[in-house]
């Protein structure tokens, strides 16, 4: 066994009881879960689900940690040193982490590899660049007077994280939260607890003082207890839109902060000057990535009626240059869906979406050869109107729907007509056209002929796709309180 799986093994093998709260692993008293490959179909796990005891305890650990601990209280510069070793460690750990998300959720291994372990690096370091010249303390004068304008952290944050990118999204929100000085409960999706498990070891490992980041899985019960427990001040979620809503009314009812990252059913606008060699093999990540299971992709395609006839084509052979596949085999591209319920979702869409008249390319049904794992074969729809159900409804599967436009403002009103605006796409020849028109684009993020944005970028949706933004000091700005406190002039002189 490699020196990898022996560590792997000692975090995901067997039977879970204990739950990390308080800095310490202690004993769970809810029920299990059992954790099932996505390839197998075999249960490779249990962990505790927290009861809304385990969540009273977690809950209480942070507030202790915020209220009397010394982490909202101590230098920056301090809670900079802690991230910057669990920054290290999670480099260090690439492999057997990505192994296991590979294990829990079905992506493959070179994806795991490539971003699932290396995005929270990324983050880590990202909020670190941005600390040293945050506003934390500034003062502003006028004629009506000084004032002190402190930025304090906004307390105990409960922050609910999805199966698709596990570590990353959990990364992703507790850095800035504990940067900001905030205290953390994590409640990981049950069914991807392991990666939180690992986590929660390099946490312990890095030195974060007792009840800082407390780690808690829970189902749907326990999950709507923690996100109305009074002992919360904010809670920052990942999901889908629907639970985003129910999130949102809960957290309203006590004037809880929330922030908000929902679905997406992001369009790419593929003008008639645009390279389509390049433009297609960006669509291998940008529409496929994580077996379809993310929200950002660009799950429909814009294209002139003179053009359509050879992107589908295009877009067809890349399909067919696809491996689908064992998701640890690394030739593989395309592994299985995440859970058996979600292959029938995305079978249910693709019924769907012929039944409405569109036109099936390729895929639509489970590859031939795979006798096990919950796969659907990488699917393609042309023919594919605005109004329907494939053009409207966020899928999360490897479903791309190709649509046709008249001229450009056609394409950009079919691009904004959806409930979403969470990402897109232009791709053109003339890239200060094609910033002219992602502007017309009514979403948080837009990739200009397939450049991310980046991590020093605010990040989040318009309309339904979420409320907020994370990443950049944008993002540090969302675990934060204003506070301003008025300064007689000596003061004032004295501070400035």
């Amino acid at each position: 066994m490699s020196d990898e799986r022996k560590e792997r093994s000692m975090v995901w093998e067997g039977r879970h009881d204990r739950l990390f709260i308080g800095g310490r692993w202690v004993p769970a008293h809810g029920e299990h879960l059992r954790i099932v490959s996505p390839f197998t179909e075999e249960v490779i796990a249990e962990v505790p689900s927290a009861s809304t005891g385990d969540i009273d305890r977690a809950v209480a650990a942070a507030r202790e940690a915020f209220d009397k601990g010394p982490w909202p209280r101590m230098p920056v510069e301090e809670r900079m040193a802690a991230l910057r070793e669990l920054r290290r460690l999670l480099a260090e750990h690439q492999e057997p982490l990505a192994q296991l998300i590979t294990d829990e959720m079905g992506c493959t291994i070179t994806q795991s590899r490539a971003i699932q372990v290396t995005h929270p690096v990324r983050v880590v370091d990202a909020y670190l660049d941005v600390a040293p010249d945050y506003p934390f303390r500034s003062v502003r004068t006028a004629e009506t007077g000084t004032a002190l304008v402190t930025r304090e952290p906004v307390g105990v944050v409960a922050a609910v994280v999805p199966w698709n990118v596990p570590v990353g999204i959990s990364v992703q929100k507790i850095v800035p939260a504990v940067l900001a000085g905030c205290t953390v409960v994590l409640k990981p999706a049950p069914q991807t607890a392991l990666d939180a498990y690992f986590l929660g070891e390099l946490i312990e490992r890095a030195g974060f003082p007792a009840g800082v980041v407390n780690i808690v899985p829970a189902e749907r019960e326990s999950s709507e207890y923690l996100v109305t427990h009074r002992g919360v001040d904010k809670v920052s979620f990942t999901g889908s839109t629907a639970a985003g809503r129910r999130i949102a009314a809960l957290c309203g009812h006590d004037l809880r902060r929330v922030m908000l990252e929902l679905g997406g059913k992001s369009a790419a606008i593929v003008l008639d000057d645009a390279d389509l060699d390049r433009t297609v093999e960006s669509m291998r990540l940008g529409a496929f990535r994580n077996n379809g299971q993310v929200c950002t992709l660009k799950t429909r395609v814009l294209v002139s009626e003179a053009r359509r006839a050879e992107l589908v084509e295009r877009l067809r052979s890349l399909i067919g240059s696809m491996p689908v596949g064992d998701p640890h085999d690394e030739a593989t591209q395309i592994g299985p869906l995440f859970s058996q319920r979600q292959r029938e979702t995305v079978e249910h869409y693709i019924a769907t979406g012929r039944k409405e008249g569109a036109t099936l390319v390729t895929g639509g049904g489970r590859p031939e050869g795979q006798g096990r794992g919950w796969f659907v074969e990488p699917t393609l729809f042309t023919d594919v109107r605005p109004d329907m159900t494939i053009a409207q409804e966020e899928i999360f599967g490897p479903v791309l729907a190709v649509m046709a436009y008249r001229d450009e403002a056609e394409a950009v009103d079919i691009a904004n007509n959806s409930p979403y605006g969470l990402s897109g796409a232009v791709f053109t020849a003339d890239a200060r056209h094609g910033l002219e028109l992602a502007s017309r684009m009514r979403t948080g993020v837009v990739e200009l002929n397939g450049h991310p944005v980046g991590l020093s970028a605010p990040f989040g949706g318009f309309k339904a796709s979420g409320i907020g933004r994370e990443h950049g000091p944008e993002g540090l700005d969302g675990y934060i309180e204003l506070r301003s406190i008025g300064l007689p002039p000596d003061l004032a002189d004295s501070l400035a």
